[in-house]
Order: C-alpha cells, then sequence, then structure tokens
C-alpha cells in the first residue's frame, strides 16, 4: 500500500488563532528560533504597544512563515511555558482542534523533520518573497496513526531528546565547576601547597609583579601567549566560485559560528584536498585552542578534538600538549569578557591576531598535582559530546522513520 493514502491534510487538524494581549497583562514576549524553540525576543519594544501582540497558551504553537524561501526552514515553536507567552503580531498562533485525534508533541515531531522543512521551502515557489502562504502550509500531509501509536512514538523519541539535555546539563555542570576552580587556583591563588592546603590562606608567599600591578605567587612567572604556545595560526577560505574547492569535501571545515566556548567534534562544512592546497585554510592538530576574532561572538572559544581546518576570522594556538591547552583554554574563558571588550573596529569590531599573540598568563613555577584536573573536564566533555552526537543522529532517524 501507498503509505501517502493514509496522510492527512494538515489543515483539516489545526485551527488558527487570532488572541491578543488586549489587556497588556502579558510581558513574556517571545520570538522563535530557527531550530524551533520559543527564545526570549530580541526585538526593541520600548515605547511598542504590546497589546497588539498574539497570545499563545500551553500546548499551541507559533510560527512565522515570512522567509522559508530564505532560511529553507520553517521556524516553528510549541509553547511549553505555565503561562501564557505573546509573540509577533506577524506570527501565526495555532493549536490542535481535537488531542484526542493528534497529539501536540506528535505534532511538533513532525514539523522537526528535515523533510518536512524541504516541502515547506518547494512551497514557497508560488511566493517571490519566499512567503509560505498559510493554505499551502494547510495543504501539507501527514501520516495520523492511533493515539496509542503516537504517545509510543513520542515516548521513544523523548527517552532519546531528555538524554540529550540531561547531558547539556552534565557538560554545563563541569563547565562551571572547572571555571570555579581555576578562579580559586590561579586568580584567588589558593591552589594546594605542599601540604595540600590553600597556598595563599596558608601564608605561602607573594612577590609583587611589576607588568601585572599585583602580589603572584613566588616563583611564578608571567607569559605571553605566543610564548606559551608552540605554533599560532590563523585559517582561511577557499573560494566559494571554486565548486572543485567544496563539492564531495572531507576535511572539516570551521566557522566562527560553530565556535561557542565547546569542544568541537565535527563541522558543518568540508572542503577538497584542492581547496586546502589553493587556500590560506590549515589542517589543525587535535587539542589545539581556537579564539574567533571578529564580530558578536569576538572572544569565544573552542577546543579541537578533531583535525579540522577554520576560516580566517579563528586564530589557533597550538600547545605543546594537552595539558597546557586545557590550562590555556581555562585561562582564556577566565578572561573572555575582557577580551571580547578588546575588540575594536567600526561596522564590526574585531581582535588581531597580535593581540591574542600578547595575552598574559601566569604560570606557576612546577606543575601541581591537580595540575591535569582541567585535562580530565575537557575528556569528560569531549565523551558527552561525542555521546549527544550519536543520539542527535538516532533522533534524526526516529524523526525520518514517522513517514513509514
Amino acid at each position: 500500500m501507498d503509505y501517502r493514502s493514509e496522510h492527512k491534510r494538515l489543515g483539516d487538524y489545526i485551527t488558527r488563532l487570532k488572541r491578543r494581549n488586549t489587556e497588556g497583562l502579558i510581558n513574556n514576549l517571545q520570538g522563535i528560533n530557527i531550530n524551533k524553540y520559543f527564545m526570549p525576543s530580541v526585538a526593541n519594544v520600548i515605547g511598542t504597544n504590546l497589546m497588539r501582540y498574539k497570545v499563545v497558551s500551553t500546548n499551541q504553537f507559533a510560527c512565522n512563515r515570512m522567509h522559508v524561501g530564505r532560511d529553507k526552514k520553517l521556524p516553528v515553536a510549541i509553547s511549553k511555558f505555565s503561562d501564557d507567552i505573546i509573540v509577533s503580531p506577524a506570527y501565526d498562533v495555532f493549536e490542535i482542534v481535537d488531542t484526542n485525534l493528534l497529539l501536540p508533541d506528535y505534532l511538533m515531531m513532525w514539523f522537526s523533520r528535515e523533510e518536512f522543512d524541504r516541502n515547506c521551502w518547494f512551497y514557497t515557489d508560488t511566493d517571490v518573497r519566499g512567503k509560505l502562504g498559510w493554505d499551502m502550509f494547510c495543504d501539507m500531509a501527514l501520516p495520523v496513526p492511533s493515539i496509542e501509536k503516537q504517545r509510543e512514538i513520542i515516548a521513544e523519541y523523548n527517552t532519546v531528546t531528555h538524554r540529550i539535555a540531561l547531558n547539556e546539563k552534565l557538560n554545563q555542570k563541569l563547565e562551571e565547576t572547572a571555571q570555579t576552580l581555576y578562579k580559586h587556583w590561579f586568580v584567588d591563588f589558593e591552589f594546594p601547597n605542599e601540604d595540600g592546603k590553600p597556598y595563599k590562606s596558608s601564608g605561602g608567599k607573594m612577590i609583587y609583579n611589576e607588568e601585572l600591578d599585583k602580589d603572584i605567587p613566588e616563583g611564578w612567572e608571567v607569559k605571553q601567549v605566543k610564548d606559551f604556545c608552540k605554533e599560532m595560526k590563523s585559517g582561511g577560505t577557499p573560494s566559494r566560485a571554486k565548486k572543485s574547492y567544496w563539492e564531495k569535501g572531507t576535511i572539516p571545515w570551521l566557522k566562527t559560528g560553530e565556535v561557542k566556548n565547546n569542544i568541537i567534534i565535527s563541522t558543518e562544512e568540508y572542503i577538497t584536498e584542492k581547496g586546502l592546497k589553493n587556500s590560506s585554510a590549515k589542517l589543525l592538530p587535535i587539542n589545539s585552542v581556537l579564539m574567533s576574532m571578529y564580530g558578536a561572538n569576538a572572544g569565544e572559544l573552542g577546543f579541537l578534538k578533531a583535525e579540522v581546518c577554520t576560516n580566517q576570522a579563528c586564530c589557533a594556538m597550538i600547545c605543546n600538549d594537552v595539558d597546557e591547552a586545557s590550562f590555556l583554554y581555562y585561562h582564556l574563558v577566565e578572561n573572555q569578557e575582557f577580551n571580547h571588550s578588546q575588540a575594536i573596529g567600526g561596522a564590526q569590531q574585531n581582535l588581531s591576531k597580535n593581540y591574542i599573540e600578547e595575552i598574559s598568563l601566569l604560570i606557576p613555577k612546577e606543575k601541581f598535582k591537580s595540575w591535569n584536573y582541567f585535562t580530565i573536564v575537557v575528556k569528560q566533555k569531549e565523551n558527552l559530546t561525542r555521546e549527544n552526537q550519536k543520539l542527535s543522529e538516532l533522533a534524526a532517524v526516529l524523526l525520518s522513520k514517522m513517514s513509514k
């Protein structure tokens, strides 16, 4: 049997809503992320009449059909807030007519499929502005199995996504712990002394350092990043006009938008050997520390756990070993806000490679026992990141199976 014969018209199961914030009592304004979840709106609404904005209640949906042709995705999200939220008057708000026939979480799973976004993009061909028409949206079809089967599909998918969310929380906790420990040891100087006691508060000797204009532990020295690292490199972008530089590429190529204070194990794009040889892109080794140099994310960091190339907006710091790389990474995380503030320029503020080379860091006179703690954290974060990559692939497989 043709499985498409069992597909149902979406518009037969949903209804559009037009409830407004007429009394102005709701001020939780949310936008829709391109990855299909609500996020706090970044729009400047000072002086704006929020009573015109649309209300979204729990298990209702909102979508923005305006730029599907451009983005090749339909930004759509389901509200899981316990209280009502408001969204732009330009958004569509809708709900399922009968949840005994179609469950909201099942429908959101369908909206999350890559195949769904491809269909949305295909239907925008009828609008020169790339807008997806409401009627076109309603004419799209989806399989509607029994409620019992829908619950089974949702439970299987949630098992995977909940594990992903748990790993993300564990990663965040590891990061917070490492940052706290770095500050305790290398800013407050309460690292363990020979007796395992906090150095400074236990009477450890401090010496005034003129370069930093503060007291530091005796025997410690100040080094610039360029002297601490074995090598420093910036990247490059092969010409987009040369298809042979990109098509069927196998060499990971990293954009600075992918550098987000994270462990990097894969990239969104790949280049060919020819693209690598005919550009200023360079293959970077595992355990390189990366810093974004351009724009709003200047100063953000990445820790490489795969060999990749980067674009020219990224500076790579290559250390002698993974312990030193992990130490450098958390030093730069501790000073990230300051480094970002040093970005200069007009329309797009930048950090220069020269600035990064001259960043100062304090080096202990010898590695104490717990020095490799930061390496352990990086390894644990790598393991969780790799697990989440596999889980995300599994989630994508479960979504793709919905049509069969």
